[in-house]
């Protein structure tokens, strides 16, 4: 009797911690029951059916979509995991394909939407904004174009399309010259692009029209597992640190998440935000410049202690294997959310590359409150600033990085109380440490 009682035991804990293995494919119905053989056609479809335990396994395609993860796992051994099936190419995309582009010459061409095209977020309509944000004397929107999966430059008038010039502070002067511009209205939204000599009706031209790729809309959303992904082209928002911080792909406050073995490129602003969320302040200082921004942020820190911020709650994610580039923010930030988590063997290159905008929250790392955070053998390069940890790096560590060609420095502490060690790294640009602490 006993031994019969261990058995049933044991069964029922093996199918707690494997759960079940939901499979989501291009060819998929969402009506389907997930099964391999009867795949969801949506990761969103996925993430409503899964519970702690379960794997997501998504199959090769192009998900153009938000992932808005309803629940997380409950443990580090009872998560949810969200992946790309074992060596097939997945990518998840905050844009959309178009080929309905009219020719108006010389290289210029015209597509009109009606705004319904977007739905209830018009990224061509939103202007970045943010605390620390440099607009450099004009707007920019969060909305992009892409030509074969490059991103043209936004220009803040017609005749800078139809004339396009090269971009002096470009790291890509040649590619400064694809331009665009766009105008809305009550009813459309219409875009004019620089082209040159390609026709975008037969190239692969897209426009952003999502915030973020893979985001939980609520904080509560712990122990995922996003997992072999190429995730790209999202119109992420300015990422301030006292603000509600969404990236490509976005924690939201939470605890205990695995982001690895992805590809994450093309964000507007930033690729990962391990970061902020918007109860505790949403870029507070413009709400209020009558102070200055820092007595701002010690009160936003207030407010995450007061809002139960702690290590049992916050943070302890682990960043790994992944590769970041063309994002004009950051690769990776991160504001009292990136506390207690490990950060290794990325490789961040070619951040804030086209330089329309500037800020004092760019860097290819940017971590603020980076509390008992290990950062550890990356390579990062052409970044304009490699690391930049602010305000409270207690307990960090930054080891084994490899960090080179970046045009301001390799690391900057600014603001920190330690202690914080910095060991065997090799920094190879022109400036190398900057301590402001």
């Amino acid at each position: 009797m006993k031994k019969t009682t261990i058995l049933v035991l044991l069964l029922v804990a093996g199918s707690m911690a494997y759960g079940k293995e939901y499979h989501v494919s291009v060819k998929g119905n969402d009506a389907s029951s997930g099964a391999e053989a009867m795949p969801f056609r949506t990761i969103g479809r996925a993430a409503q059916a899964a519970y702690p335990g379960d794997v997501i396994t998504v199959h090769a395609g192009t998900y153009r979509e938000w992932v808005n993860p309803p629940r997380g796992g409950t443990c580090d051994d009872n998560r949810i995991v969200y992946r790309a099936a074992p060596g097939e190419h997945v990518e998840i995309k905050g844009s959309e394909v178009v080929h309905t582009w009219t020719k108006e010459g010389g290289g210029v061409w015209k597509v009109v939407f009606p705004n319904s095209f977007f739905g209830d977020y018009n990224p061509y309509a939103d202007l970045i904004y943010g605390d620390w944000f440099g607009s450099r004397g004009r707007i920019h929107h969060t909305g992009e174009v892409f030509l074969n999966n490059r991103s043209l430059y936004e220009k803040e008038s017609l005749d800078k399309v139809r004339e396009p010039e090269i971009h002096p502070d470009s790291k890509d002067p040649e590619a400064s010259k694809y331009v665009w511009y766009c105008e809305t209205d009550a009813e459309n939204t219409v875009i004019w692009a620089n082209f040159h000599q390609h026709n975008p009706n037969k190239e692969l031209v897209e426009i952003s029209v999502r915030r973020t790729c893979f985001y939980p809309e609520k904080p509560g959303v712990n122990y995922l597992t996003v997992d072999g992904f190429h995730i790209s082209e999202a119109a992420s928002q300015w990422a301030a640190p006292t603000a509600e911080q969404i990236g490509m792909v976005a924690t939201h406050w939470n605890k205990g998440w695995i982001i690895e073995n992805n590809v994450i490129s093309n964000a507007k602003c930033s690729g990962i935000t391990l970061g902020k969320e918007r109860g505790t302040g949403h870029n507070v200082w413009l709400d209020d410049m009558s102070i200055d921004g820092s007595l701002h942020y010690i009160e936003v820190t207030f407010r995450t202690l007061r809002n139960g911020w702690s290590k049992e709650n916050t943070g302890s994610h682990i960043v790994r294997n992944n590769e970041i580039f063309a994002c004009e923010q950051t690769g990776i930030c991160g504001s009292m959310g990136a506390a207690f988590s490990i950060v290794e063997n990325n490789y961040i290159h070619d951040i804030w590359v086209k330089r329309q905008f500037d800020g004092a929250e760019i860097a290819g790392i940017k971590f603020h409150a980076a509390i008992d955070t290990q950062i550890r053998n990356n390579r990062i390069c052409r970044t304009g600033r490699g690391m930049w940890l602010d305000w409270m790096a207690q307990g960090a560590r930054i080891s084994r990085n490899v960090v080179y060609e970046n045009d301001l420095e390799d690391i900057f502490f600014e603001v920190d109380h330690g202690p914080y060690l910095v060991d065997n790294n090799i920094f190879g640009s022109s400036v190398n440490v900057w301590d402001m602490s």
